[in-house]
């Protein structure tokens, strides 16, 4: 799974999401991608699942890019523990988006495949997105 290397700060706060996003929200290596358009979290093994999707979809003629990285570490107690004693162990990393943010994108597969493989990604996601094409 993904998760960053090193970090100042072992355990963070929820934070806020933005109300859209304001980098990140443009394609800027492939011609079609998919974007959120709600705010949420997505999880390592969501965007892992989504990058063997990926891979298997463009393995012959193509490339992927995937915009984002789990950096956010996600606490949680374990089974009927009381409260009180302190926030919970760090369970899994997450990656926060904002509406507006491309998360993936694709190029060298025609537009047809390349939306069908998109829809299969968003199936994959937790949180509402929409396919986004680049504007020739």
């Amino acid at each position: 799974m993904l998760a960053p290397k090193r970090q100042k700060y072992r355990k963070q706060f929820r934070g806020s999401w933005r109300k859209i996003a304001v980098k990140g929200n443009k394609l800027n290596f492939g011609d079609i991608g998919i974007k959120t358009i709600e705010p949420g979290w997505i999880s390592d093994r969501e965007i892992e699942a989504i990058r063997v999707v990926l891979a298997r979809a463009t393995r012959k003629n193509g490339k992927y890019w995937i915009r984002i990285f789990p950096d956010k570490p996600y606490t949680k107690k374990p089974p009927e523990v009381t409260m009180g004693s302190g926030k919970g162990d760090v369970s899994h990393f997450v990656a926060s988006v904002s509406p507006g943010r491309i998360l993936f994108e694709i190029d060298g597969l025609d537009l047809n495949e390349a939306k069908q493989v998109l829809r299969v990604v968003s199936s994959k996601l937790s949180v509402n997105t929409k396919i986004e094409e680049r504007g020739i």
